[in-house]
C-alpha cells in the first residue's frame, strides 16, 4: 500500500476549505488554488506550458478547469492516461446552523460531537476513521488522490513510460460545462504532443448499495441520464363546470403515477439494473390564482439508461404516456357517469381522445403548416427568452413548447414529449477494443495485488450508478440516438448546445476508482479514511503502472 494517507488527507482538507459550490465564484477560487499549487512544483516550473487554467466555453458564468500533464522519460511513448476529478460541490444549506463549518472538517467534526446523531453517524464520528465535511467524499479526496500521484510522477518521470494528464473540472454538479469545455484542451494537447489517450480514471465517490453492504466498488463505465419532459395541455373550464373541461393537472398526476418508480422502465444491461425513473418536477403553468382550470402542466423525470438509446426511450415513454392518458380518460368517464347518475341524469360520453406526440412530431406538423414564418418567429422568441436569466434549460424548453403550441391549429388536449436538459451518455467498457482489454486487465491485476492489504471486498461493477462526467468522455450511442436528442430538445441551438462529436472524437475507455463513504449530498457527508486515502491511490497507481510501463 502506498504511504499516501497523511498527504492525501492534508490536501483533501486544503481543497475542502476552499468552498466551491457549483454556480458560485467558489469554482473560480478552487481552480486557481489548484493551478497555483501546481505552479510551485519543480516540474511545472521547468515546464510551465504543461499546466493551464482554462475557462469554460459557451457558459453563462465564469469558471475554470485545471489541466496538467507530466511526460514520462522511461522510454518514448505517446500512451497517455487521464486522471479526472471534479472540483465543485453541492451547496451547504442542508448543514443548517453548522453551515459555516461545512468546509472546515476539524471544526465540523468537533461541532458534531455536540449534536444528536443517527447511530451509524455517531459510530463513524467517534472512530476517527471517518472524515466529515462538504466535498470530502464528493469528491475532493478523489482529486487529492490524483494530485498525490501526479506529484509523484512529476518528481519521478523516469518511472513513467507514457504520460499522465490531470483534469480537475468544474460544474460536474450541474451541467458539465467543465468537462465538455475540456474536450477541446485534450484534443489540442493530442495534436501538439501526439498523445494517445488509452484510459481515463475518474475519482468520483462510491457508496454502499444497500444497508450492511461490505463491498467497496470500482466501476467500469457509467450509467446514462436523460430528462424526459412532458408539456400537457387540457381544456380550460370554470371550476363550477368541471366536467366541461379537462384539467391538465389531472393528466399530469396519472402520468406521474404511470412512470415514477415503474420497474418496467428500468434498463437492465450486463446483469445490472438501474434505479427506476422518478419525477423531479410537476407543476401547472398558471401564473396566478383564478377559478379557471389550468391551460397546461409540465412534468419531467430523471431517467437512467444502460443500453437503451434516447430514441428508444422516446418510444417507450410515448407508449406509457398513451396508457396514462387513456387510463385518465377512462376514470374521468366513470366519474362523470357516477356524477350524472347521482343527479338523476343519463350518462353522456365525454369528447376527449388520447393524443400523444413527440416534440419532433409537433414541429413537423407546424413546419408543414407555417414553414419559414414560424421559424422566423421562434428565432426572435428564443432570443428574447434568453434575456430572462431566471430560466434554466428545463424551463426555457417548456416556454418554447408553450409558445409553439399556440400555433397549433388543433388545440385539443395533448401530451408533448421532449428532452429539456443535458443528455449524459451511457458508457460501457466491456473489452470491445484493445485499449479496453488492457484497461480491464490492468484493473483486475491492480485489485488482486491490493486486496490482501485491505479488509473489505473490493468489487467491480459495470455501471457507475450516479450521474458523473465519465458520460462526457466516451460514446456508446450511434448517430441516430444523438439525432433523437437534437430533434427533441426545444432548447437545442439556443439555450442548450452540446457537441457530441467532441465526445466521440475523444472516446477514451473510462473507469471510476473513487473514495468510499456515506451521505454525499447531505450534512453527514463523510469518507472512510483508509480506503479513500490509501486504497484508492494505490489501486489507481497500480493501473497506471500496468498501462504505462
Amino acid at each position: 500500500m502506498l504511504n499516501s494517507r497523511q498527504k492525501v488527507l492534508q490536501v483533501t482538507d486544503e481543497l475542502v476549505r476552499v468552498a466551491s459550490v457549483v454556480n458560485t465564484s467558489g469554482e473560480i477560487n478552487v481552480a486557481r488554488y489548484i493551478y497555483q499549487l501546481l505552479q510551485k512544483w519543480t516540474y511545472f516550473q521547468k515546464h510551465p506550458e504543461d499546466v493551464i487554467l482554462s475557462q469554460t466555453e459557451r457558459d453563462e458564468i465564469e469558471r475554470y478547469n485545471v489541466l496538467a500533464c507530466v511526460r514520462g522519460t522511461k522510454e518514448p511513448s505517446n500512451r497517455t492516461v487521464i486522471l479526472m476529478g471534479h472540483i465543485d460541490t453541492v451547496g451547504v444549506e442542508d448543514f443548517a446552523h453548522l453551515k459555516e463549518m461545512a468546509c472546515d472538517p476539524e471544526a465540523l467534526m468537533n461541532a458534531l460531537q455536540q449534536e444528536q446523531l443517527p447511530e451509524l453517524v455517531k459510530e463513524h464520528l467517534d472512530s476517527r476513521e471517518w472524515h466529515f465535511g462538504r466535498g470530502v467524499l464528493d469528491m475532493k479526496s478523489g482529486v487529492a488522490s490524483h494530485l498525490f500521484l501526479l506529484e509523484h510522477y512529476a518528481n519521478h518521470p523516469e518511472e513513467l513510460a507514457g504520460n499522465l494528464v490531470l483534469l480537475a473540472e468544474c460544474d460536474e454538479e450541474d451541467s458539465s460545462h467543465g468537462v465538455l469545455s475540456a474536450l477541446q484542451d485534450l484534443k489540442k494537447w493530442r495534436e501538439i504532443h501526439g498523445f494517445e489517450y488509452v484510459a481515463l480514471i475518474n475519482s468520483d465517490f462510491v457508496a454502499p448499495r444497500y444497508a450492511g453492504d461490505p463491498n467497496r466498488y470500482i466501476y467500469k463505465g457509467t450509467i446514462g441520464k436523460l430528462l424526459p419532459s412532458f408539456f400537457i395541455t387540457g381544456a380550460e373550464t370554470h371550476v363550477g363546470s368541471a366536467f366541461e373541461g379537462l384539467d391538465p393537472n389531472y393528466l399530469a398526476a396519472e402520468l406521474t403515477k404511470q412512470i415514477s418508480y415503474n420497474p418496467v422502465l428500468c434498463d437492465e444491461a450486463l446483469g445490472e439494473l438501474p434505479a427506476p425513473p422518478v419525477s423531479l418536477k410537476q407543476m401547472d403553468l398558471k401564473s396566478s390564482y383564478t377559478v379557471q382550470t389550468a391551460l397546461a402542466a409540465y412534468v419531467y423525470f430523471n431517467f437512467f439508461i444502460q443500453s437503451w438509446s434516447p430514441k428508444q426511450v422516446l418510444d417507450k415513454l410515448s407508449e406509457q404516456a398513451e396508457m396514462a392518458f387513456q387510463q385518465a380518460l377512462d376514470m374521468l368517464q366513470n366519474r362523470y357517469n357516477t356524477y350524472r347518475e347521482r343527479l338523476g341524469e343519463e350518462a353522456q360520453a365525454l369528447p376527449w381522445k388520447t393524443r400523444v406526440m413527440t416534440y419532433e412530431q409537433m414541429k413537423q406538423q407546424l413546419d408543414r403548416e407555417y414553414g419559414e414564418i414560424l421559424e422566423a418567429h421562434m428565432i426572435l422568441f428564443k432570443q428574447q427568452l434568453l434575456q430572462d436569466k431566471s430560466l434554466d434549460t428545463r424551463m426555457f424548453a417548456c416556454r418554447v413548447v408553450e409558445e409553439e403550441w399556440r400555433w397549433m391549429s388543433d388545440k385539443s388536449p395533448a401530451i408533448i414529449l421532449f428532452y429539456s436538459s443535458l443528455y449524459s451518455p451511457r458508457v460501457e467498457v466491456t473489452g470491445k477494443t484493445w485499449d479496453e482489454i488492457r484497461l480491464l486487465q490492468a484493473l483486475d491485476e491492480a485489485i488482486q495485488s491490493t486486496q490482501p492489504e485491505y479488509d473489505y471486498p473490493i468489487v467491480t461493477r459495470n455501471f457507475f450508478p450516479y450521474i458523473c462526467d465519465m458520460s462526457c468522455v466516451a460514446m456508446s450511442d450511434d448517430e441516430s440516438g444523438i439525432q433523437a436528442v437534437r430533434e427533441n430538445n426545444p432548447s437545442w441551438g439556443s439555450k442548450h448546445v452540446v457537441c457530441y462529436q467532441d465526445i466521440r472524437d475523444l472516446n477514451v475507455p473510462a473507469i471510476n476508482i473513487g473514495p468510499y463513504g456515506y451521505d454525499a449530498h447531505n450534512k453527514y457527508e463523510r469518507m472512510e479514511v483508509t480506503y479513500s486515502t490509501e486504497v484508492v491511490p494505490t489501486i489507481t497507481n497500480e493501473v497506471i503502472k500496468r498501462l504505462l510501463s
